[in-house]
């Protein structure tokens, strides 16, 4: 019976999952199925025109203005040609209803561009007809999303929707109640303005997004994907547990360019899971690797699920800043999950697949080289760059691309000289580990397009758009050009013929580009009704005021809290509308609970930390969908993989507490070789941690010995709060000094400060920690007056007035009544202390773990010679 529930999905299975959950699993035949891919095609390269340097003279300026309404237009008719309704729906052609909602959704889309003129004339603001339109418009984007997302995303949708209607009822709490909105200011919020679906997430889908998901459509048509896995099995593979190491580094790779975690599962688990098995791993635990794999892609930069371009968006920070920030915890994260591996191998003693032994040192030394040499690759390329452009400053661009030419031309060379990768089968009776000296020559000429995206993101800070659209020229060419250029070098008969091959392979990436995009942007749409809601009703200040009462103001607790909420929140969710969903929610929560508790952080560590959060719903159980994925490619029960798998996650939670409390973990105001420190640091401490967890360091650990090693790993990791308790981080200053204080201060230091007062909306007195950067100015009233700050001292008392208008102090107290019974007052003043550097505290908390890795090395030792006895 279980074995007949948890039955493994064939191949064709795995491929209809992963097309129902992420492209649309109906496949029409005959014209219907070629007006599909038709229109996915016109949708791709409209996207590429609009993301080109030359959009202004082939596209009109209409085209350009409403390129959200054209973007959704394409996904909600896509999705009801491509996504059946119902289960019962016919997969082979498309019934009469579903004609009628694409077209009319379409329609409904593009509806503020084919009446744009009555809209402005109207002010921006929805008539009675409008309003019908919109509401309309509304309930045929649920339908799309539903077929597409299934029905958490909708569910979400409608209740928000729900409360902005009725949020004003007696039925509504008091606590969470709002005045309410009319149809027509509620439509004109979520579908006529910019405000609800057609706002800033919809906006970044259609600038950002497509064109990095189109890149990761055409980097795998090109065959990257099979070469990355091909390479990751062969370096790893012969290692105890490699297959299950193979699967992490190929997850890492596939990650990179993919936005879909499913996706992910099946792609390199069709290959790896079944591999992990046939070395000791249990159908569960294969899994789970594989879903930890996986989801963890989403956190790993440049893609991030598309959630790297919303952050740009929300946070207000470069997209360089956003990748360098999540690029750490991202990488020290997958360092983890291959030692955990590692753990679980040697734990029960794996056998090795092949007969290849290279010592675990010289492998993750040769990996070392290989990634330390593409990125110092991608950054010396600015040098012959700036070179070029500086002999030939008319003619650089065709000098480059010339070169750009050469270069890959003799890569193609290369890799004629090798046979072309076909996938393994895993299930083969005999399983030879590819050789890297070997293959590698292979496929490097797939890194020239990365290394353009690098280059153009990094080196020339163009933007996203423009980045990918660079990268995606590259991979067009390649696709034209690779087999017609090997079958040339190979002398093969047919090698003009294999052009339209080359062809062939470019339309198909470019159409599975454009599914894969369609329920991304659905996703970003429906999202947009929950962004709108939190705009239109102030929703978010009743969650903070929630949290509040959960946690009963402990920050730790109100830290919890928003990370289950966070993880609630993003069940049964895709990537880009989860982080929308936990962002638009919590970020403001943590924000102004964490300022009234003296926690002040830079905003992106607060929307890292719920975004991480978010994304553990597609590990957790009930509704952890790559779990799902992973388990039909095993055979495993999907409720145990889910929950291992969480297991293994432990240290993606983990992370974020820490850079929350220790943000140089995001590489924030560290130089390069303090971020070097940081990197090695952080990974020696994420590796202590997850040895505590997994209960194994060089032998079993004891108790005591697990607690050392949290320890450890906590003193490694935040410092700063072991020698906080030696010398306190600031020095007390009374309110009444707080002008002389000021004067005194160097510029640039920074006083905290506590503010009390009435809060504008309830009328109850509340604290909040604000840090005031002293301004390079002379004397104290000038740098009060560079702050915006009024201060009207009454004796001890240090009452402030309302600060100056557009000052940055202006927006951080407008939360206050100024105008109440009771003064707004500075209550509190603290100075940066001297302090000794906080890296001491590594001195005691390594000389602990080489105690333990000491006791360890001499039981193991005692444990290998009655092992050898017996």
């Amino acid at each position: 019976m279980a074995d007949s529930e948890n039955r493994a999905l064939s191949e064709e299975e795995l491929q209809e999952l992963v097309a129902a959950s992420d492209s649309g699993a109906r496949a029409p035949t005959g014209w219907v199925g070629l007006m599909i891919a038709g229109v996915a095609l016109v949708w791709a390269v409209f996207q590429v025109l609009l993301a080109s340097p030359i959009s202004n003279y082939v596209l009109s300026g209409d085209l350009i203005n409403n390129a959200r309404q054209i973007h959704l237009a394409f996904a909600v008719f896509l999705a009801a040609m491509a996504y059946p309704l119902f289960k019962s729906s016919p997969r082979d052609h498309i019934p009469w209803y579903d004609w009628a909602l694409g077209l009319g959704g379409a329609f409904l889309a593009m509806y503020g561009f084919f009446f744009y003129e009555k809209i402005v004339g109207n002010g921006g603001l929805a008539d009675a007809s409008d309003a019908y339109f919109a509401l309309a418009g509304l309930i045929f984007l649920f339908i799309a999303a539903f077929r597409t997302l299934g029905p958490v995303m909708v569910g979400l949708a409608i209740v928000f929707l729900c409360y902005v209607f009725w949020g004003s009822s007696e039925v509504v709490p008091d606590q969470i109640r709002w005045a309410g909105a009319s149809l027509r200011k509620a439509m004109s919020h979520m579908w006529i303005t910019s405000e609800g679906v057609f706002g800033i997430a919809l906006g970044v889908s259609t600038k950002f997004v497509f064109l990095f998901v189109l890149f990761g459509a055409l980097l795998d048509k090109a065959g990257a994907g099979n070469y990355f896995i091909k390479m990751a099995f062969g370096a790893l593979g012969h290692l105890r547990g490699g297959p299950a190491k193979a699967a992490v580094v190929g997850s890492a790779a596939t990650g990179l360019i993919s936005g879909s975690s499913i996706a992910n599962v099946v792609t390199t688990g069709t290959f790896t899971i079944p591999l992990m098995k046939r070395v000791g791993f249990s159908a569960e635990k294969a899994g789970a690797v594989e879903v930890a794999s996986s989801v963890n892609g989403q956190i790993m930069p440049p893609v991030m699920g598309a959630a790297a371009f919303l952050m740009v968006e929300y946070v207000g920070i470069s997209y360089v800043e956003v990748i360098t920030h999540a690029f750490l915890p991202a990488v020290i994260s997958y360092i983890a999950l291959v030692y955990i591996v590692h753990l679980e191998a040697v734990k029960t003693n794996m056998p090795t697949i092949g007969n290849k032994v290279v010592s675990m040192g010289r492998t993750i030394g040769g990996m070392f080289v290989f990634f330390a040499g593409f990125a110092a690759l991608c950054y010396a390329t600015q040098f012959p760059v700036g070179w070029i452009v500086s002999l030939f400053p008319a003619g650089s661009g065709l000098v480059l691309t010339l070169l750009l030419l050469v270069i890959y031309v003799g890569l193609v060379y290369l890799a004629a000289q090798t046979e072309d990768l076909e996938p393994d089968d895993p299930n083969a009776e005999v399983v030879e580990l590819p050789d890297v000296a070997k293959i590698y020559k292979s496929g490097l000429y797939y890194l020239m397009p990365i290394i353009v995206l690098v280059y153009f993101l990094m080196i020339e800070r163009k933007s996203p758009g423009l980045s990918a659209f660079w990268a995606t020229m590259l991979l067009f060419g390649i696709l034209l050009t690779q087999k017609t250029l090997k079958a040339m070098f190979r002398g093969e008969l047919n090698a003009i013929s294999r052009m339209r091959e080359g062809v062939m392979d470019l339309i198909e990436g470019m159409i599975d580009g454009a599914r894969n995009m369609i329920g991304i942007g659905l996703a970003t749409a429906t999202a947009g009704i929950i962004v709108g809601t939190v705009s239109l009703t102030g929703i978010g200040q009743v969650m903070a005021d929630f949290v509040e009462f959960l946690s009963g103001g402990n920050l730790i607790l109100m830290l919890i809290f928003v990370a289950i909420l966070s993880l609630i929140l993003g069940m049964g969710l895709p990537t880009t509308a989860n982080y929308i969903v936990v962002s638009s929610l919590m970020v403001g929560v943590v924000v102004e609970l964490g300022a009234q508790s003296g926690l002040v952080v830079p905003l992106i560590a607060v929307h890292l930390f719920v975004f991480y959060f978010g994304i553990m719903a597609d590990v957790t159980p009930p509704v952890g969908l790559a779990s799902f994925a992973a388990a039909a490619v095993s055979g495993g029960d999907a409720i145990r993989t889910g929950f291992i798998a969480f297991f293994y996650s432990l240290r993606t939670v983990a992370l974020p507490f820490v850079f929350i409390f220790n943000t140089d973990l995001l590489l924030i105001d560290v130089t390069w070789y303090q971020g070097v420190i940081v990197f090695i640091v952080a990974t020696v401490g994420i590796l202590v941690f997850t040895a505590a967890t997994m209960g194994w360091f060089l032998t079993k650990t004891k108790v005591w010995e697990t607690v050392a090693l949290l320890v450890v790993a906590f003193a490694l990791f935040r410092p700063g709060f072991f020698m906080d308790q030696i010398q306190p981080p600031f020095d007390d200053i009374a309110p009444a000094s707080f002008a002389q204080a000021l004067a005194d201060a160097e510029p640039g230091s920074q006083l905290r400060t506590v503010i009390s007062g009435p809060d504008f909306d309830t009328l109850e007195v509340k604290d909040l920690t604000v840090p005031l950067i002293v301004p390079d100015a002379d004397g104290a009233d000038a740098r009060m007056a560079a702050l915006g700050l009024i201060l009207v001292p009454e004796g001890d008392v240090q009452k402030l007035d309302e600060p100056s208008f557009g000052t940055e102090l202006s927006d951080k107290l407008s939360s206050f009544d100024f105008y109440g019974d009771d003064p707004v007052a500075i209550t509190s003043v603290q100075a940066t202390a001297i302090q000794m550097p906080k890296e001491l505290i590594f001195i005691p908390a390594l000389l602990l773990l080489a105690l333990v890795a000491f006791l360890q090395t001499g039981r193991a030792r005692k444990l290998e010679t009655q092992g050898a006895t017996a």
